[in-house]
């Protein structure tokens, strides 16, 4: 197994008391470098090229982004008083390391025939495709989809994402993609406000909104019932995950209760949908999950699930 990750992510500030830290980073790190079972190599993410985000996302708009990061402090990209999306002076390398990272990774599962986790902030899944929020500015998995679309010729992807808040930059940017299926979990009501199961794109948009207070067997059920036998029937060539670990009982910004060993039955659903469908071809990339102590945990079961 290959993870991902760079020194530049860590250098992301979103200042006192914001719960995207690079101590999110650092915890994951340790935590894997503990369990000698799972055989991980590591990997610094490259900079991602600007004309692979450009498949995603237009060049004036990440021009724009970048044009206003500070030369010291922080400047929030969207209006008061919800400005928690932030830029520092380092945020440049640290987005493109992000995004990097996933292009390198998409190279290694078509090469290598490994599965990889990009273990890398900011994260992306809110990232519109000329809107940057909910920390996030770059659709990292989302650039991931279309490089693995125009530089290996895959052509049917799924993205399946358990993280607790809806994907809406994901669904956005692929809405009307009939190439690319989407899946998600997510408490509802909660940010970012979408994700009702009536937004179903071209058919290939597969949503599970899940109420406050959902217990670990329900959530299960609902992801195989709402999001697995839609994406079985869709047949990917590959499943990229959009792996927040937010749902965790323990995180401070949802109320869903799942529990750190809850996360390697859920990945290992997606792989046994992989074997199938996809060759075992999968890629995870970190998105939410704001407790350290559960988000060491849920990604220790979530690498024992993904490994070969």
């Amino acid at each position: 197994m290959i993870v991902y990750s760079h020194p530049d992510c860590l250098l992301k500030d979103n200042g006192f008391n914001h719960p995207e830290r690079k101590e999110r980073i650092t915890s994951i790190i340790e935590s894997i470098k503990k369990q000698n079972e799972l055989n991980v190599e590591f990997k610094e993410s490259p900079l991602a090229n600007l004309d692979t985000v450009f498949l995603v996302h237009p060049q004036n708009h990440i021009k724009k982004i970048f044009s206003n990061i500070p030369k010291k402090g922080l400047i929030g990209v969207e209006k008061e008083p919800y400005a928690d999306t932030m830029l520092c002076p380092n945020s440049e390398r640290a987005i493109l390391r992000a995004c990097g990272a996933g292009i390198a990774a998409a190279d290694d599962l078509i090469n290598k025939n490994d599965r990889i986790f990009c273990a890398v902030r900011p994260p992306g899944h809110h990232a519109e495709t000329m809107k940057a929020m909910g920390f996030c500015f770059i659709n990292n998995i989302a650039v991931a989809a279309k490089y693995l679309q125009s530089k290996h010729k895959v052509n049917k992807i799924a993205i399946i994402d358990f993280d607790v808040h809806h994907g809406n930059g994901t669904q956005e940017i692929f809405y009307n993609d009939k190439t690319v299926a989407y899946g998600s979990t997510h408490e509802s009501p909660l940010f970012p406000g979408t994700g009702l199961e009536t937004e179903t794109g071209v058919g290939n948009i597969f949503n599970a909104p899940l109420k406050a207070g959902t217990e670990a067997r329900e959530f299960i059920r609902i992801f195989e019932k709402k999001i697995l036998r839609p994406i079985d029937k869709f047949k990917p060539e590959v499943i990229l995950i959009s792996a927040g670990f937010d749902a965790h009982f323990r995180d401070p910004l949802a109320n869903i209760n799942l529990e750190s060993e809850n996360y390697h039955e859920i990945t290992k659903l997606i792989i046994e949908l992989s074997n199938i469908h996809s060759g075992g071809r999968v890629i995870s990339f970190l998105e939410g999950g704001y407790d350290l102590l559960a988000l060491s945990e849920s990604i220790k079961q979530h690498l024992l699930a993904l490994k070969k």
